[in-house]
């Protein structure tokens, strides 16, 4: 990864609602995206190839989902890496996704970057490990494997040529009132500074959301299951409204069909306007959880002792 991904040409943008050919401002394309999950180049070059025709056949992106609010946990300079576990433990999860330029037949968005940042098993978020995550959960500081509080399960990736980001991650875990589920924001036109990403507009600010049965399943296993208490189905969000893939629900393959705590893999394809800004407002709520509620970046570094 080089030091400078700026594109003059390109801004952060907020996304745009896309069904057949019409663009309509404010949405995500939130597709399962169908591609073998190789690392090696030759297999990423033939899944954007693969994404672009697809997109020139239908003359048009997928459908989109609508802009949802940051919620309660956002924190600015999360690094740029693959890697966010921080050795937290989970059920291993790789995310892959795709920007693409929904105003110019969904052609890959070179240079955006994508920011993503959750939960961990228990329901606590970097930052903000004295927050209650509802239920009976252990205190955060139980799973002593976090390497620093204030970063874990938060990052960047900055796409290349084919509009592809990778995540190694965990599943996340849950928190009253809200389901499982995955922070996004698409930016442009910035550059990577000092391990960070630094400039350029928001394009989009979002949550992507997993199926129950699957998340029901892996919240049976450790460590998941520590935390107890009711948990809020899909049809329950205060966010996800309902419409499947156009809303954020990931398309998700299980490493291993008879095992799930192999891990998963998760695809979305997200396509953005070039010219438009998002503010992160939204619509839907951000799913505060009881108790000492935050309202804003966290006063300093959660306290080791913190407890649910």
């Amino acid at each position: 990864m080089t030091g400078n991904h700026k594109d003059k040409s390109i801004t952060r943008r907020r996304a745009l609602a896309v069904t057949g050919g019409t663009v309509a401002a404010g949405g995500l394309a939130a597709a399962g995206y169908q591609a073998a999950f190789a690392d090696t180049a030759t297999a990423i070059a033939e899944e954007a190839t693969t994404a672009s025709a697809s997109a020139s056949q239908s003359s048009g992106c997928m459908t989109l989902m609508s802009s949802v609010t940051e919620g309660p946990y956002y924190l600015d300079g999360a690094l740029v890496r693959k890697d966010i576990t921080e050795g937290k433990s989970g059920v291993p999860l790789t995310l892959r996704l795709t920007v693409v330029d929904a105003t110019d037949g969904c052609t890959p968005v070179k240079g955006a970057a994508v920011e993503i940042w959750h939960c961990d098993a228990w329901g606590y978020y970097s930052g903000y490990t004295t927050a209650n995550p509802g239920g009976s959960a252990p205190a955060e500081s139980e799973d002593g494997s976090t390497a620093d509080d204030d970063t874990y399960l938060r990052g960047y990736q900055i796409a290349g040529a084919n509009g592809v980001v990778k995540f190694e991650t965990i599943f996340p875990g849950w928190y009253t009132p809200r389901t499982c589920h995955i922070h996004l924001k698409v930016h442009t036109g910035g550059q990577k500074e000092d391990g960070t990403y630094e400039g350029g507009k928001v394009n989009y600010t979002g949550q992507l959301f997993f199926d129950d049965t699957i998340a029901e399943e892996i919240f049976t296993l450790e460590p998941y299951s520590k935390h107890s208490g009711s948990y809020t189905t899909l049809d329950d969000d205060m966010v996800y409204d309902g419409g499947g893939a156009s809303s954020g629900l990931l398309t998700l393959e299980a490493v291993h069909k008879k095992d799930p705590s192999k891990g998963y893999k998760g695809f979305l394809t997200v396509a953005v306007d070039p010219d438009a800004e998002n503010t992160g407002a939204g619509s839907g709520g951000g799913g505060t959880p009881p108790g000492d509620a935050p309202s804003g970046a966290p006063g300093g570094t959660p306290s080791a002792s913190a407890s649910s």
